[in-house]
């Protein structure tokens, strides 16, 4: 395993050809940055049928959290960082309403040089309070999918879908691109990532593991458990050294037939009741 070296001048040329501009070629990238054009070029590049990446960051014992709910110093640095360039590299960053409600984050690039994503809240019943930071910020578009009639301020975008468990991630999805949002981040939490996993929508998995262990707390990913390892979803995954953490890059192997691409319901704050 070796570390990734993402030097400003291999910063820029990823986000030149995340732009549309150059290449990512170039006889003389290091080692180091030549590892950094493999994690995230595949990213920048144009993709026709888009990208879904889902990133978690987690403990050794692959805990996301401990059990009060502190998960501010899960990642180091560097995790953190990695994380930010994912947001730059999206058009889009989605998170479930609880992560929303207990976390409170930002969904900048405050980190990296980059472009703000537009910020995508899942809150099925409506629960989030329009005064929480996310609805609040803005410096950047921000969309909340609901499948209720709550009342949002005029600035925020409502996409009602409906639900029956929870909203189905390929009618998410299908929302999302009508409105030009082909490159998704689904950055939290294990069930939000869990969702799409199970399916099949992602393209790549970002884990990013840090050294410590916690011993108890949320796991990173609740998928559905298999009676045999036979069974054990085993993507191709490559490892690669962050610094602070140790980054599993894995690819999978998405189900775009699943994406809905048919007319959604749109409704603006303004005329929700």
């Amino acid at each position: 395993m070796h570390d990734i070296d993402v030097t400003p001048r291999v910063w820029d040329r990823i986000l030149a050809v995340r732009a549309g501009h150059g290449c990512l070629c170039d006889p003389d990238w290091t080692e180091g940055e030549k590892r950094a054009i493999s994690v995230y070029g595949a990213l920048a590049q144009p993709n026709p049928s888009g990208q879904v990446i889902g990133q978690i960051g987690q403990s050794l014992d692959g805990r996301i959290a401990t059990v009060s709910g502190d998960a501010k110093d899960i990642s180091g640095r560097e995790g953190l960082v990695h994380l930010h360039r994912l947001r730059a590299l999206s058009d889009a960053v989605v998170i479930g309403v609880k992560t929303a409600l207990h976390d409170n984050p930002r969904l900048t690039v405050r980190l990296v040089k980059g472009q703000n994503p537009v910020r995508v809240i899942i809150d099925p019943n409506g629960r989030m309070p329009n005064d929480i930071g996310l609805m609040q910020d803005m410096n950047a578009r921000c969309i909340v999918i609901q499948s209720v009639d709550a009342p949002r301020p005029d600035h925020i975008e409502v996409v009602k879908l409906p639900r029956t468990h929870w909203i189905s991630p390929a009618q998410i999805l299908g929302a999302l691109r009508q409105r030009g949002l082909n490159r998704v981040l689904i950055e939290g939490g294990g069930i939000t990532i869990a969702q799409f996993l199970e399916a099949g929508l992602l393209t790549r998995l970002h884990v990013a593991v840090a050294p410590l262990l916690i011993g108890a707390g949320p796991q990173g990913l609740t998928t559905s458990p298999v009676a045999s390892l036979a069974q054990a979803l085993r993507p191709k995954t490559d490892v690669y050294g962050l610094g602070t953490d140790v980054l599993f890059d894995c690819r999978l192997e998405p189900r775009h037939e699943q994406v809905a691409t048919y007319p959604l319901p749109c409704r603006t704050a303004a005329h929700a009741s």
